[in-house]
């Protein structure tokens, strides 16, 4: 079966490959189906996800696959949460993973309470039409670490520290990041359902 992935992040699209291998899903980014970026204009994750999910099936005629996730940090009131891509720009820099991390940090100087989420909303659909839409979420809670640690991952991973593996997420191995990360928790449930609600029977 295959799916447009309503993102055009490689690192999500390798994640999401990698998680939705088991059900023979192929996931296409929309960006190869000439498909533009959808608006999101909204301020939940599952309200983002479901719009770029009917956006790319919309324009695909396929099924389709959208991820909205972010870092929601406690001492910011869960910002910078559906904002989390843009939020270096708050600060006067570029848009990119490198700035976001650095402004995170600048930000977080003098904060003590250094708990954070980060948290992901997977919605799929069979069409754009879909009334019954398939929602999984995932969330990890850990701390901001005080500068990035580890190579491995995207976004925030260099300062996500998880105490209960003694590092960041970029410093885990992809095999345990993708078991145990936001995406990771929102794709297994996911699959879970596409299993139950799209595949019963056949896988």
């Amino acid at each position: 079966m295959k799916l447009v992935l309503a993102s055009n992040n490689p690192g999500k699209l390798a994640e999401l490959q990698a998680m939705f291998a088991p059900l023979g899903v192929e996931l296409v980014r929309q960006s190869e189906l000439g498909i533009p970026e959808a608006a999101e204009p909204h301020h939940t994750f599952i309200e983002n996800a479901l719009a770029k999910a009917r956006h790319a099936a919309q324009l695909s005629g396929l099924p389709a696959l959208a991820d909205d996730a972010g870092l929601c940090v406690d001492a910011f009131g869960g910002q910078p949460g559906v904002d989390t891509a843009y939020y270096a720009t708050r600060f006067g820099y570029e848009k990119g993973d490198n700035n976001n991390v650095r402004a995170l940090l600048e930000q977080m100087n003098d904060v003590t309470n250094r708990r954070a989420a980060l948290v992901s909303t997977l919605v799929a659909l069979r069409s754009a039409d879909d009334p019954e839409p398939l929602v999984a979420s995932g969330r990890v809670v850990g701390l901001i670490a005080p500068e990035p640690v580890g190579s491995n991952g995207f976004g925030f991973d260099p300062v996500m520290w998880l105490p209960e593996f003694g590092q960041t997420f970029a410093q885990l191995p992809t095999e345990v990041k993708n078991a145990n990360s936001h995406r990771g928790r929102a794709a297994q449930a996911m699959l879970a359902l596409m299993r139950e609600r799209w595949f019963q029977g056949q896988a």
